[in-house]
């Protein structure tokens, strides 16, 4: 059977056990469309890029889904009558990836302390001198003015 994973974003208002019974309630129906669903993990309530149905949060669901095609077009069906789930997007893929998802993992970038890798303020141009001064700590001087022509110039420079 092919292998898929699900997400699906549930409304802001609804609650955190409501969108477990929708969890429940879409596994129920893969299993009697004779398929499984192995991990499942809800990544909680997070903010949208935009709104989306009037919604500016939404409640994040994963599941990994080992069914064939009807199963999952029949939960997709069902999904998109559901007035709680504001999006959904499955994805056939060749496997499911063991532990944690990319969503639950600790971030690779976070150093140990908890903290985020080096902050970039001014630090990061130390190679560039300061505004107004050149590269051996000399002020600027100021750019000569470009000289002005008048009509008379002009006129003797085309002589």
């Amino acid at each position: 059977m092919p292998l898929y994973e699900h997400v699906f974003m549930a409304r802001q208002d609804v609650s955190t056990q409501q969108v477990e019974g929708l969890e429940q309630t879409f596994r129920d129906l893969i299993e009697e469309n004779g398929g499984s669903v192995g991990k499942t993990e809800y990544w909680g309530l997070k903010s949208l890029a935009y709104r989306v149905k009037k919604n500016r949060k939404a409640h994040y669901t994963l599941m990994n889904i080992n069914a064939p095609h009807d199963a999952v077009a029949e939960m997709e069906r069902q999904m998109g009558l559901s007035t709680d789930v504001i999006r959904f997007l499955t994805i056939r893929v060749d496997e499911h990836e063991d532990g944690p998802s990319a969503m639950m993992r600790r971030s690779d970038r976070d150093d140990r302390d908890g903290r985020r890798g080096p902050r970039r303020d001014r630090d990061h141009d130390r190679d560039r001198p300061p505004r107004g001064e050149t590269s051996r700590g000399a002020p600027r001087e100021a750019s000569p003015e470009p000289a002005r022509t008048t009509e008379a110039d002009s006129e003797d420079a085309s002589k």
